[in-house]
């Protein structure tokens, strides 16, 4: 049976390669038919008339320069009537080249899935995948190609507002979860027909901005580059990520968009990458803002020596290119690489065979109104969700409640809970199509159990004229659920906030509201970690909604009745205060470590606040309780081609079924440079009935041990680890200590 299974499995290898030479020969054909100008076509991307993702470009020529075949992808060109409209276009041009169209979804199409950092909150592999894949099969089906998605970004800043947009601040889960939403948006293989392309996004190091400030500069050491912020990306190129974008920042004096180290040295040539960099939005025309492009056609020069391939809506390629290969100053090798690099994805697509096969109406109808979509988004909304605090039991909320007080300002919003990125469709009525907290509320409790509203105040402002009509509302129920939080475009893109307090007065709403002693429960909707202490540390329950998409209410109002037993954990560590920003859990050691929390005196700490973080990366709660122990090591030394099976016992002590994020730790004690006081380097979500124990094991091996070293090796040292189990990096339950030999 294994020898079948490999003659097979060699078979189809060979069938493949037959197929990809098939596809080069096309390519390298096609190519030899073209002229400068059409070469550089495919390169050049525009936005469409309507929605965009960045200042708005009205070209009166645009229809008939598809004509000519001077544009080669499109983007925010929604349905499939707009999508075969300009692909008809394209088919009038002289070589009949199929238009791309790409799209930003990021976290759902029709069916709005939970934020990316929400999703990451699941710690859930399989849901995170799934969510992909429904968002490509709605996209694919309404004439999509492409979606400018994952952005697999490392950030420990929440001020930076595109935190919402990846999987937060680790190394190891940020690279588990690229792997996994690559896979779930390109499915089986591309040119299925309900696959689109996945964008690896920025490349590189934009998430560690100065100061949080989008678009801002990036100043990092090689190692600290290759060890926390590339393996994300590596990860997504594993799953076989078609294309990369590249960023907006410029890392280490150089734009990524110009950086030839990034894209040249690393992506295409010690990662061998076979797919195509995009531009992020005019970023190759912003080097001259940067000032390292005297001019457009200077940044053109940059850009295609550095390895981007298409540029998205700067026309520095449009204009100049041409010229500069006239100059002789750039070789037309490097032009035809790059369009070659599009044409096969063109031709993987089956665009030549059909350029319409992904607009079909009758199968957008069928994929946009499937109702297993909806109960994907239900699931993973579930999953997202991350209960922070429930003292006395608040939660979960009795079914046999005679009145509960629903109060704050998302309550009956709709749009709202959708967040930012989201894709908004002409033809949707969204305050049907989404389930609001107050609706999913309604939907849940029974006809004995009376509902109260109060707005109480807006998102933001002063105004606490409605502080009063709510407060009487409280004083009538049974409980309290207040809902608050950021707007849903206070994150996002050029979303950067100095200022990460729950916005406006609904601070002070919680406090008139817990002064009336009546039971609270608060759900926190933002798209980043903020920063509410008096909430924290006064009021009984906290939910972290974060967006949480289109079922958002029936996934409120099932965890907050039990119905769903909680189970996130934070991606992000949550701050004290905006003055311990940048805050993350894998910070190096230093020669004078805080003994504790409270420890000040000439040691690493703020004289004014205590050490830890409000709530610690890999924190969340559930409403039952579990025990670790009898932690094994199968041994306790070994050499870097052996490994180590880690073992324990994991029970659930409490009176419900629920499910648990175990987690994995190492420290490297000694190492020829510092190494984090502790890493991220395995876990596994497990559900288990209440009284139920299971067997739980991880291994070790030399990879987990490995690290850059000043080199940039990827080396693991001889010597003594520290091994943690725990259910967050700052509740370590069991330890063990073990030694790599030579």
């Amino acid at each position: 049976m294994k020898k079948t299974t490999t003659i097979m499995l060699f078979m189809l290898s060979l069938l493949a390669s037959a197929q990809q030479q098939t596809i080069d020969q096309k390519v390298n054909d096609l190519l030899k038919k073209m002229t400068i100008e059409e070469k550089i076509g495919q390169l050049n991307q525009y936005t469409g008339d309507n929605q965009a993702t960045g200042p708005i470009t009205i070209n009166p020529n645009k229809q008939a320069e598809i004509k000519a075949g001077l544009i080669g992808s499109m983007l925010n060109v929604i349905g499939t009537k707009y999508t075969r409209g300009y692909q008809e276009l394209a088919m009038q041009s002289r070589l009949k080249i199929p238009l791309l169209f790409g799209q930003d979804v990021i976290h759902g199409y029709k069916t709005t899935f939970p934020l990316p950092l929400a999703e990451a909150a699941s710690w859930d592999l399989q849901a995170i995948e799934l969510a992909a894949r429904v968002a490509a099969t709605e996209a694919a089906a309404s004439g999509i190609h492409w979606t400018f998605a994952p952005m697999v970004d490392i950030s420990r800043d929440p001020r930076w507002g595109r935190v919402m947009e990846g999987a937060g601040e680790d190394t190891y889960l940020g690279s588990k979860i690229a792997y996994a939403r690559v896979k779930g948006f390109q499915g089986n293989k591309l040119g299925d027909l309900n696959s689109v392309m996945a964008c690896v996004k920025h490349f590189a190091a934009y998430g560690a901005g100065v100061g949080g400030r989008d678009y801002n500069s990036v100043d990092m050491s090689e190692r600290m580059l290759w060890e926390t912020y590339l393996p994300p990306f590596k990860a997504a190129l594993d799953a076989g990520a078609a294309t990369f974008m590249n960023s907006f920042n410029d890392i280490n004096g150089i734009p990524a968009t110009g950086n030839a180290h990034l894209q040249r040295d690393i992506l295409k040539g010690k990662w061998n990458f076979q797919g195509f960099v995009v531009s992020d939005w005019g970023s190759i025309g912003e080097m001259v803002a940067h000032g390292y492009s005297k001019d457009l056609k200077e940044a053109a020069y940059s850009a295609i020596t550095a390895g981007s391939d298409m540029d998205m809506e700067s026309n520095a390629y449009r204009k100049n290119l041409a010229e500069l290969v006239k100059e002789g100053r750039v070789s037309i090798d490097l032009v035809d690489d790059a369009v070659r690099r599009i044409l096969r994805k063109k031709f993987e697509l089956g665009l030549f065979d059909d350029p319409y096969r992904y607009s079909d109406e009758k199968r957008a109808e069928k994929a946009l109104n499937n109702p297993e979509h909806r109960k994907a988004a239900l699931e993973v909304a579930e999953k997202s969700i991350v209960l922070l605090k429930n003292e006395n039991q608040t939660l979960p909320i009795s079914k046999n409640v005679k009145t509960i007080a629903f109060i704050g300002p998302m309550v009956k919003e709709y749009k709202e809970n959708m967040g930012f990125w989201s894709v908004e469709l002409p033809e949707v009525d969204y305050n049907k199509w989404i389930v609001s907290q107050w609706d999913g509320l309604q939907n849940k409790v029974g006809k004995n159990t009376k509902l109260l509203y109060a707005k109480g105040c807006e998102i933001e402002g002063t105004n606490k004229d409605g502080f009063a009509e709510a407060v009487a509302t409280a004083k009538q129920a049974d409980v309290v659920i207040l809902s608050i939080g950021e707007r849903r475009d206070m994150s996002g893109e050029a979303k950067s906030r100095s200022d990460l307090h729950l916005p406006g007065v609904q601070e002070d709403l919680v406090k008139a509201i817990q002064a009336t002693g009546k039971p609270v429960v608060v759900l926190i909707n933002a798209g980043r970690p903020l920063v509410f202490n008096w909430t924290a540390d006064n009021v009984p329950a906290i939910v972290y909604t974060w967006w949480l998409g289109t079922e958002a209410g029936n996934a409120i109002a099932n965890v907050l009745f039990g119905d769903y037993n909680p189970s996130g954990k934070l991606p992000m560590t949550f701050p004290r205060e905006v003055g311990q920003v940048p805050i993350y859990y894998n910070h190096f050691s230093t020669g004078r470590p805080a003994k504790d929390e409270n420890s000040t005196n000439y040691v690493s700490a703020y004289i004014d606040l205590k050490n830890s973080p409000k709530y610690p990366f890999g924190y969340g709660l559930s409403y039952t309780t579990f025990d670790y122990s009898g932690l094994k090591l199968s041994s306790t030394k070994i050499k870097s081609n052996e490994t180590i099976k880690v073992s324990f016992q994991l029970k659930n002590t409490g009176k419900v079924a629920g499910e648990e994020v175990a987690q994995l730790y190492l420290k490297d004690k000694f190492g020829s440079v510092v190494r984090p006081v502790l890493e991220l380097k395995d876990f596994q979500k497990v559900k288990l009935n209440a009284g139920e124990s299971k067997t739980i094991e991880f291994t070790i091996d030399k990879e987990k041990l490995s690290f850059y070293n000043d080199k940039i090796e990827w080396v693991a040292e001889p010597g003594d680890f520290e091994v943690m189990i725990g259910t967050s990096s700052a509740d370590i339950k069991l330890k063990s200590d073990f030694e790599l030999v030579n």
